[in-house]
């Protein structure tokens, strides 16, 4: 897809953030409960929206399949909401790597998440009728095969391999019942126009596996679009971005590295400016502690950004829900609202026809 496309066609996805993921064969799917408006079900003795995820880096072909599930058996019994593994990790060699979404990956991995109901993103080698493409498959706590994300920008050795990879025609978020989740793939890391299309479809946590580290490219990528980012990479390692880019976690193991981490998807970047001025905003704000002040709480402030995060403080509170109806809107969509506005007024949209390709 022309790069211009492939921007029109993401951008044309934020109208009502109502696309939310990719069926098996690419489909946009329904969502089935905005979570980004309350706390996650089941969860009502916890604080905000929390949710486990587990990253398991390995060296490539460096462990078998009966090994890699045994990890992932013991991780599943630990509990999680998320388990994901690297890029390919079963090997992308010239021929005899590739295998089918109904092939002995897939189907082990299926089994794992139906039995500690748990969504795991499992990357494969797949072959896709007469095509090959470096695919991350995420399955449901019962099992289910619910997005088939194509890695968008193969690193460009794929397309020597026999056969090569043929590159994914767009990107997409899933519903989860704990949030939105995207992926993205290795060398998808940079170009930003996937990262945005993530951010336009409401992501709020992105895996993304890979065969090397990725380091700050991906904290710029949380930073602009204030959604975690989780790896699970061949170095192996895991590093965790928060939503305002620091660096929360970074492990790496000589075997089998396994990291865990729980990430509240409640909390939320604002801007203490806002599109019908700074005074506005302010007065909002104010109301909101003054009148919840046992409810949420500002837990930091970016002062050279001019940004401050929100979260909740008591069980049963959502604070993104609780901003919203205050008027506080956050950073990332109020820069959506922006780019919007500015458009409009130039008469066109600058995603469209205001980049020089080549």
């Amino acid at each position: 897809m022309h790069r211009r496309n492939f921007l029109k066609s993401s951008a044309e996805a934020l109208a009502g953030l109502s696309l939310v993921g990719l069926g098996v064969e690419g489909s946009a799917s329904k969502p089935t409960a905005n979570h980004s408006l309350m706390a996650a079900e089941g969860t009502a003795s916890q604080i905000g929206r929390p949710v486990r995820v587990v990253s398991i880096g390995l060296k490539n072909r460096s462990k078998s399949l009966e090994e890699v599930a045994q990890v992932v058996d013991s991780e599943g019994a630990r509990g999680a909401d998320v388990i994901a593994l690297p890029e390919a990790w079963r090997g992308q060699t010239d021929q005899g790597s590739e295998e089918a979404l109904k092939g002995p990956t897939i189907m082990a991995m299926s089994a794992l998440a139906k039995k500690h109901r748990t969504y795991i993103v499992c990357p494969i080698d797949r072959k896709d009728g007469a095509q090959r493409r470096n695919t991350a498959v995420l399955l449901d706590r019962g099992g289910q095969i619910v997005t088939v994300y194509n890695k968008v920008f193969p690193w460009t050795p794929e397309f020597r391999l026999t056969p090569p990879v043929d590159p994914g025609q767009e990107v997409g978020i899933h519903q989860a019942d704990f949030g939105r989740l995207g992926i993205a793939i290795c060398f998808d890391i940079d170009f930003p126009e996937v990262w945005r299309g993530l951010a336009d479809q409401g992501a709020e946590l992105v895996i993304w596996p890979s065969a090397y580290s990725g380091g700050d490219a991906l904290k710029a990528h949380a930073l602009m679009h204030h959604y975690y980012v989780v790896t699970a990479t061949q170095a192996p390692d895991c590093t965790v971005y928060d939503i305002t880019g620091e660096e929360l976690l970074h492990q790496k193991s000589a075997g089998i590295n396994v990291s865990r981490i729980t990430l509240d998807l409640d909390r939320g970047v604002y801007d203490r400016d806002a599109i019908d001025g700074r005074e506005k905003c302010a007065t909002r704000r104010e109301k909101l502690f003054k009148e919840h002040g046992d409810d949420v709480v500002e837990e930091k402030y970016l002062e050279r950004e001019d940004w401050f995060v929100l979260r909740a403080k008591r069980p049963g509170v959502s604070a993104r829900e609780l901003a919203r109806s205050y008027g506080l809107v956050e950073k990332a969509e109020l820069v959506r609202r922006c780019r919007k506005i500015i458009d409009k007024r130039r008469g066109w949209a600058f995603a469209e026809k205001g980049l020089q390709l080549s």
